[in-house]
């Protein structure tokens, strides 16, 4: 068995908590508040910025020249499009790219991007691939459940159509491989690779519930 297998078989419940939660449901239905959608949005916009940071970052770690350049190709991917794919989005539900910038990251996206970024100093490769495979493999998990749910085009189809499209899915594959690659040809790696990945996904799992809920700090810094 595949040790992305592995790693899946080791986090069902928080997957599946993932594909059932409300947030999906409701988007799946094109019910879903307003109102949490514009927080994932400003939320997510900040967290693709670390998740860029933290895929360039592994880049740097590459000793592969064909692994380097793919990193880079998906951080960049990011920067260039799914950021713009996210404006587009936002000016449809009524905020500026200014409203995107100027949002204050929740404390789940703030210990989300944080696990991220100090994964991606202190980390090796392997540990730093594990730490954003829950993201892609997450989207894509969640992104066709509500595509199985949703009866209809409304105003919550273009998210589903971006992460169950050709380009994600084979950007996904490409990062099961490469964690596959990276726990064979580091075997004392695959502990450090399991905790990564599993905080990756309770973190994915917090995230939906963020922007649900409407998680805030609850007090003013002065």
């Amino acid at each position: 068995m595949a040790f992305s297998d592995r790693l899946l078989e080791g986090v069902e419940a928080a997957m599946a908590a993932q594909k059932d939660h409300p947030f999906v449901r409701e988007l799946a239905a094109g019910t879903l508040d307003p109102a949490a959608f514009r927080r994932w949005l400003t939320q997510d916009y900040h967290y693709l910025l670390d998740y860029a940071r933290t895929v360039a970052t592994a880049a740097a770690k590459a000793t592969d020249e064909a692994r380097m350049r793919r990193l880079l190709g998906i951080a960049r991917s990011v920067t260039d499009h799914e950021l713009d794919r996210h404006r587009e989005l936002a000016a449809d539900h009524g905020l500026t790219p200014e409203d995107l910038r100027a949002a204050e990251k929740t404390p789940t996206c703030v210990a989300y991007t944080n696990f991220l970024v100090r994964t991606a100093s202190t980390g090796s490769l392997p540990e730093i691939v594990a730490a954003v495979y829950p993201c892609g493999r997450g989207y894509l998990d969640v992104a066709e459940r509500m595509a199985t749910l949703s009866e209809g085009d409304h105003r919550y189809t273009p998210f589903i159509e971006t992460y169950t499209d050709d380009t994600f899915r084979e950007s996904v594959s490409w990062l099961r491989e490469l964690v596959d690659r990276c726990a064979e040809a580091n075997p004392g790696a695959r502990a450090s690779m399991r905790e990564a990945f599993e905080t990756g996904v309770r973190l994915e799992h917090r995230f939906w519930e963020m922007a649900y809920a409407g998680e805030s700090w609850g007090v003013s810094p002065g």
